[in-house]
């Protein structure tokens, strides 16, 4: 009869010597299975993925080597040359003499004055009517809203000149308003105003003012319009729901967009050129006129430095508001 707590038995019939002295100690072999056993299995060595590609053996600094290598050749070398002519006076003289006798000029000073009123005056009549047209298109349910909204996406594709001619054929001095004022009255229309400054400053405006209104209308697309309800059902007048409620939410996108408007109008050259305003320089007029008709380049090259020294500026302003913006 088995004796109560015998070992058991082993599958050779021999039961397994209790620990001490006089045990037999197990093969190494075995209690290294046995050890191996116990251990979790180590990660299996996958198959080996082979030489990387070509593209990825090259260092990243030289992928920037492309992009440079176009940019200088096609915008940074032109600019260098344009900046060295504007030192080097073809009179001789040394390499400010250039920018002394063009700084003196009286064409340059007002030049400089007619291109800053415009871009500001353009500026600001975009920034009012901009901001009307887009209450009225987000917040007035009338036929056709979505359309507008939409034309004003492709409005921004059409050049600046386009929009001069068709202010041409409406208000030129043998447009339509001058037609059928003649035909009406027997004499000679009253509209001549497109070659004078401000022709050039309702041009400008005209073509300048849906750059305010795209932004506002994706602003406009974001406010709450509970906010609208809740201050309307409070007994606020539409101008003080204007003022209170969304001007606030408005303010970044007609500081983004009013830069972006006074940038492109300190550079405006077609709608100048096209209103026929002789009377009208700008700094981009004064380039064309020293590089073209006086062939006076290094003035034109001095022009041209201030113009873009003033427009590099402006769209670093620009960035930075449209940065906080959000746009």
């Amino acid at each position: 009869m088995a004796r109560t707590g015998a070992p058991p038995a082993t599958t050779d019939g021999n039961a397994p010597l209790p620990d001490g002295p006089g045990r037999t100690p197990a093969p190494a072999t075995d209690r290294g299975a046995h050890h191996g056993a116990d251990r979790a299995p180590g990660p299996a060595a996958g198959p080996d993925p082979g030489p990387r590609p070509f593209a990825e053996r090259l260092p990243r600094w030289l992928w920037v080597l492309p992009p440079l290598a176009v940019l200088g050749v096609a915008f940074l070398y032109p600019l260098a040359l344009l900046v060295r002519q504007s030192f080097t006076p073809d009179g001789g003289g040394g390499p400010f003499a250039a920018y002394a006798r063009v700084f003196s000029s009286t064409a340059f000073r007002e030049a400089l004055g007619t291109t800053v009123w415009l871009a500001l005056g353009a500026t600001a009549g975009c920034l009012v009517l901009g901001f009307a047209l887009a209450l009225v298109i987000a917040f007035v349910p009338f036929p056709g809203a979505r359309a507008v909204a939409r034309f004003v996406d492709v409005f921004l594709s059409f050049p600046s000149f386009l929009i001069t001619l068709a202010l041409l054929f409406v208000y030129g001095t043998t447009g339509l308003a001058n037609g059928a004022w003649t035909e009406l009255t027997g004499s000679e229309g009253p509209f001549r105003f497109l070659s004078t400054p401000w022709g050039v400053l309702l041009a400008e405006i005209t073509y300048f003012t849906p750059f305010v209104m795209r932004p506002l209308l994706a602003a406009f697309s974001q406010l709450d319009t509970a906010q609208l309800e809740v201050a309307a059902g409070l007994g606020a007048r539409p101008g003080r729901i204007i003022r209170r409620v969304i001007l606030p939410e408005a303010r970044p996108a007609l500081a983004a967009g009013g830069s972006l408007v006074l940038v492109m109008c300190l550079n405006e050259f077609g709608i100048v050129l096209f209103t026929g305003a002789k009377d009208v320089t700008t700094l981009p007029m004064l380039v064309y006129g020293k590089a073209i008709l006086e062939s006076d380049y290094p003035a034109a090259c001095v022009v041209a430095v201030v113009n873009i020294a003033i427009s590099v500026g402006l769209f670093g302003l620009y960035r930075v508001v449209s940065k906080r913006a959000g746009a």
